[in-house]
């Protein structure tokens, strides 16, 4: 089968049930690899949309009376399975991709699939995320297994934009789906509308900490004294929760006391109230989504700076909203990130004016710094074209064409470029016609190789002749990162891959990259 794949509140009162858990963090074991999410709602066990599930280890026949644990879903509502914001017309696959895989081995390939991975396969990889696409065959009613591990690895990614989208598509009845959109939420700052949802669902059940922290936000105080008042009595508040919420509902209180001692492992719930209480806690070490409450308007511009870099390396951040960030003012000082932003800020200036020959000085330094960042591509995206166009010389005309192959346009460029020392084999496979083209170098000879196959790898072959296409797109793209760090046959197997079901610019764009760029680890 041929794709084409476009890459470029809850309740105030005390009547409701009382939490299954006794702080944030305890309870049942989530579903996902995502270990720092807030424990928001009590999740029944076990969790289920649509038709209560018997356990494998129990007889469908009750022994007694009492009510199970079940959650629903509003008819008209598609499961989340089967949620998504990109239509077919416009990611190019088939609705059908996931076909008849198992949904556990779609769960595990999209967990196993890096956010270090090169930028092409990045993109791939978003498409699939965010795709409309029919659940797995072995998806049974409500399935919301592979939706959730979507959503993690969004999460992971830090693209919390598109998580909250998807989210909000899914719906909040399933507390394992709420849950994480009111953590997106808490990160991008509106966690106003979540708790006012919250209130409005009773299907989800808040623990302790989320009604205190949302009765406060909603502006009622009293009822959020009385609500911590009775956690702490019943025991449903720890010691640590106890001292943080309390701080934040009077923080005159404890005008002069030593600070809160700084969880290595926050949950998004726990750092809002630490930023709340004004004892911020600072982003650099917390995992890649907390740096998304960086990029807000009230944050300090390094600190969106370097936000905005780590997010922009996983596609979380797109060009324009760096070169946003990199211009924005004049640098504040010397150093570290103010070497790239006054760098960026040099060639901007240059290209403004049109000077060939300022623009000939300052790209090489500013291409130093970028490739430093590992900002490769998304500075590709933005000069990469105009930079071709300008037929620089001297040292400046080979960045000029790196920086053009690594762009959105980098076949068109190929098509118009002549016979240029040193790039013949990139210009080749730029233009999909490496045919005649022979090397020495073992990384060339791979990615030659998976140009000259004519079908799929034999390893990947089972999954396309049993309706497994999707399973075998998250494996080639699991291969071809393993290849980047050694398996030259990994290289090959994947590249053979994508071009077979007609993933052919993601073929050639992971192959430009794996050639032009150094990455360490």
């Amino acid at each position: 089968m041929q794709i084409k794949v476009a890459v470029g509140a809850f309740a105030v009162s005390l009547l409701y049930a009382l939490p299954s858990m006794t702080q944030d963090g305890a309870g049942s074991a989530p579903l996902s690899a995502i270990d720092w999410l807030s424990n928001s709602v009590a999740t029944p066990a076990p969790t289920a949309i649509g038709p209560a599930t018997v356990p494998f280890n129990q007889s469908d026949v009750t022994q007694d009376a009492s009510v199970e644990n079940v959650t629903v879903s509003p008819l008209g509502r598609p499961m989340p399975d089967a949620v998504g914001i990109l239509p077919a017309s416009v990611t190019g696959l088939p609705n059908d991709l996931w076909g008849d895989a198992r949904p556990e081995d779609l769960v595990h390939h999209i967990r196993a699939e890096r956010a270090d991975m090169l930028p092409a396969l990045q993109e791939l990889l978003y498409t699939l995320l965010l795709a409309e696409l029919n659940p797995a065959q072995g998806v049974v009613s409500g399935g919301y297994e592979v939706f959730l591990a979507r959503v993690d690895k969004l999460l992971e990614l830090g693209a919390l934009e598109q998580a909250d989208a998807l989210l909000a598509r899914a719906g909040p009845e399933n507390p394992e789906i709420f849950r994480r959109w009111f953590d997106v939420a808490l990160l991008l700052g509106n966690e106003a509308e979540l708790c006012a949802i919250m209130r409005a669902t009773p299907e989800l059940s808040p623990t302790f900490t989320a009604r205190v922290f949302c009765l406060a936000r909603g502006g009622d105080w009293n009822a959020a004294v009385l609500t911590l008042g009775t956690g702490r009595a019943l025991g449903f508040i720890s010691a640590e929760e106890d001292a943080l919420l309390a701080r934040f509902l009077d923080p005159d209180l404890f005008e002069g006391q030593p600070t809160l001692p700084r969880p290595t492992r926050p949950s998004p719930l726990t750092f809002r109230m630490h930023e709340a209480i004004g004892e911020p806690i600072a982003t650099a070490a917390l995992p890649l989504a907390f740096a998304q409450s960086d990029l807000r308007a009230n944050i300090g511009w390094k600190a969106r700076l370097e936000a905005g870099e780590r997010l922009a390396r996983t596609g979380a951040v797109r060009e324009n909203q760096l070169l946003g960030l990199y211009t924005e003012r004049r640098p504040a000082a010397s150093g570290g990130v103010w070497q790239r932003v006054a760098a960026v800020q040099a060639l901007d200036n240059a290209l403004k004016t049109g000077n060939k020959d300022d623009i000939a000085a300052t790209l090489p330094q500013a291409w130093k710094f970028i490739q430093q960042a590992e900002l490769e591509v998304p500075f590709a995206r933005v000069y990469g074209q105009v930079l071709v166009g300008l037929e620089l010389a001297d040292a400046a005309a080979p960045i000029a064409l790196t920086l053009g192959l690594l762009s959105d346009e980098y076949e068109a460029i190929a098509v118009a470029a002549g016979p240029t020392p040193g790039f013949d084999l990139l210009l080749a496979v730029a233009r999909g016609q490496t045919s005649g083209i022979n090397s020495t170098n073992a990384r060339e000879q791979a990615v030659l190789a998976g140009f000259a196959s004519n079908g799929p790898p034999a390893r990947l072959a089972s999954l396309i002749e049993t309706a497994r296409l999707g399973e075998a797109i998250l494996r080639a793209m699991t291969l071809f990162t393993g290849g980047t760090r050694g398996d030259l046959d990994e290289i090959t197997d994947a590249l053979a891959l994508f071009r077979s079901v007609g993933l052919e610019n993601t073929a050639r764009r992971a192959a430009l990259q794996y050639l032009m760029l150094e990455r360490r680890g």
